[in-house]
């Protein structure tokens, strides 16, 4: 049996990062770092220890397709939690929509049964509960199902109340707030917002006066 916990830190992380794949390219327009099998295989290696699959895990065609409908679920459900912002401009105008990506979701996460086992090794202050599948599973369900696992988690956790999608100049990024004035995913996002903004106003101004 393997533990195919999601919930945490870790999860968090996991489902913002999937849902990152989804990128702007430094030249105007959106990039998708999970176009092949072993963009997936990449990717997957890079998150290891966050995922239940052997550390020679290889992706194929499959594997890629079934993430890449785990991330659209993710990415609809991400622009409902923004709301009223605005969702990212990456896929806004073809989102999944929201019930079917709940349906999507729920079926992917259901593809490896799973019991709570009781871990509380000796030394640690607290016992903890981790969700273990109950069978052998291929790789490309223990990956689907861990992927949808970590967005439900995200989803119903706190962590969601802080989820933003990142409106400065070719950014398409969702990010998590981690103070109430932030507005930007990071610095750099900041200073090219400001700079747009005093270009637009500078602009009015100029047409104002002529």
């Amino acid at each position: 049996m393997r533990d195919i916990s999601t919930a945490g830190p870790d999860g968090t992380r996991l489902v913002l990062d999937l849902a990152l794949t989804l990128r702007h390219d430094g030249s105007g327009g959106v990039a998708d770092d999970l176009l092949a099998p072993e963009d997936l295989t990449a990717w997957v290696r890079e998150h290891a220890t966050e995922l239940p699959l052997d550390a020679g895990f290889t992706g194929d065609a499959e594997n890629l397709r079934q993430v890449r409908e785990v991330r659209a679920a993710v990415r609809a459900l991400f622009a409902r939690a923004v709301r009223p912002g605005e969702p990212s401009p990456a896929d806004a105008r073809r989102l999944l929509p929201a019930a079917d990506a709940l349906v999507r979701l729920n079926t992917a996460a259901a593809r490896v049964p799973t019991v709570p086992v009781l871990h509380w090794p000796e030394g640690d202050d607290a016992p903890a509960l981790r969700e273990t599948n109950t069978q052998d599973a291929p790789e490309t369900d223990l990956l689907t199902a861990a992927l949808a696992r970590a967005a439900l988690a995200f989803l119903t956790g706190a962590d969601r109340q802080r989820l933003r999608a990142c409106h400065a100049p070719r950014c398409v990024r969702y990010f998590l707030k981690e103070h109430p004035r932030q507005e930007w995913c990071k610095p750099s996002c900041g200073n090219r917002a400001r700079v747009a903004r005093h270009h637009e106003r500078h602009n009015s101004l100029t047409q104002k006066a002529t």
